[in-house]
């Protein structure tokens, strides 16, 4: 059953508005002719001269024979007179009331005939994304103010495109360009500390924090990169990929920062029916990313809980942790680029700001989404939601 609410959005659409529009210009125009008809019809009661059925065409014998004889000859043009109106009035009314289910009716068909070019044209927008901005609406048709539109919006979607991808190339050309001096700087400072003479321990001290920072700058410009590659849409290199099997990896691959924090993983259900298709490179990436997040930003003795799963047409992985209450509003923009919640939660400010911003476009690119929650008990919750593909034998995960 439909909602008053519903009801009255469609009625407030541009189809409805032509409709109306249209139906009461045919509405009136059948009014204005039935008006013209009911006229003419009146005018032409009014100045008839024949006698009515029935009446004596011959000359009255005396002038009270005449009176009566135009009395009664008035009494029954009035009569008929008035039982035309009647029947005119009837068989306007009915005119009427078909002319308004016409009118309707035609002016629905009208309007949508209009607006079937904007249908195609809108329908065509939506199916047009960040991901495919190479694809043109290519309106045919003559050079009228709808062509106009479609044309206007190809030129949108083509500024648009050169847009973005001079973005993606400044991103990937700077930070490639970034690491020829890291890379210098870096053997520089690995060649001046293997000197024979011996190293004060201030020197010493102060290389390994400029090795540190190197480090550090190093993992944000592959980070820049990463974030670059899966912004840009998954790549060619489609294959099945597991999605428990890389969470088993990426946990074993840190057990030595899971044993140092002294954190317990609970293993929570890992569903092998848990397959996506996409880039292994950028897919594996994505879950090192949420498990290195639950690592780092956790406190010592905290816990882990991870699972895998399928549901539907989709595939999903949730990673929990504990710790303190978080702000919701905090937490939803921490998929975007350096957004922190502070050292207060992470136990180290040395992060790049880049983890879930990567795991949030490696999800997009791959048709699925990324949901941070703030968990009511304290913690956060992160879930991320992948088409479903069957796996493959022999694929590795």
């Amino acid at each position: 059953m439909r909602t008053p609410r519903r009801l009255a959005m469609r009625a407030r659409t541009v189809r409805w508005r032509f409709t109306a529009l249209y139906g009461a210009t045919f509405l009136m125009s059948g009014a204005g002719l039935l008006v013209i008809n009911n006229l003419v019809g009146l005018w032409g009661t009014q100045t008839s001269h024949a006698l009515p059925p029935g009446a004596a065409p011959g000359r009255p014998a005396t002038l009270e024979a005449a009176m009566e004889l135009n009395q009664l000859l008035q009494a029954e043009l009035s009569q008929v007179k008035a039982a035309q109106s009647r029947q005119l009035l009837v068989g306007s009314i009915v005119a009427l009331a078909v002319m308004a289910v016409v009118s309707v009716a035609l002016g629905r068909v009208v309007a949508a005939r209009v607006l079937r070019p904007l249908r195609t044209i809108t329908a065509a927008t939506r199916q047009i994304s960040a991901d495919d901005l190479h694809k043109r609406l290519a309106v045919a048709g003559p050079a009228d103010e709808v062509k106009d539109l479609a044309d206007t919006i190809d030129g949108l979607l083509e500024r648009l495109e050169a847009s973005f991808a001079a973005q993606r190339r400044f991103v990937a050309n700077a930070s490639h360009e970034l690491r020829t001096p890291l890379t210098t700087m870096r053997a520089s400072l690995d060649v001046a500390m293997a000197k024979p003479e011996p190293v004060p321990a201030q020197t010493a001290a102060l290389a390994d924090r400029l090795r540190a920072e190197l480090d550090q700058v190093d993992r944000l410009l592959e980070g820049f990169l990463l974030l670059a590659r899966a912004q840009h849409g998954a790549s060619s290199d489609s294959t099945a990929f597991s999605l428990g099997r890389a969470v088993s990896a990426a946990l074993d691959a840190r057990a030595a920062d899971i044993a140092a924090k002294g954190l317990t993983v609970h293993d929570g259900t890992v569903d092998d029916r848990a397959w996506t298709r996409g880039d292994p490179t950028l897919l594996a990436r994505m879950i090192d990313n949420v498990i290195d997040n639950a690592v780092k930003h956790n406190h010592d003795g905290g816990w882990i809980r991870c699972a895998t799963g399928a549901e539907g047409e989709g595939a999903f992985l949730i990673v929990e942790t504990g710790g303190p209450v978080l702000d919701q509003g905090q937490v939803a923009l921490l998929a975007q680029p350096f957004q922190r919640l502070g050292a207060d939660r992470t136990g180290s400010g040395n992060g790049s700001g880049l983890g879930l911003s990567i795991v949030a476009a490696v999800a997009a690119a791959h048709g699925g989404t990324l949901d941070l929650r703030a968990r009511p008990e304290g913690g956060l919750r992160v879930a991320v939601s992948l088409p479903l593909t069957s796996a493959q034998a022999g694929v590795p995960a």
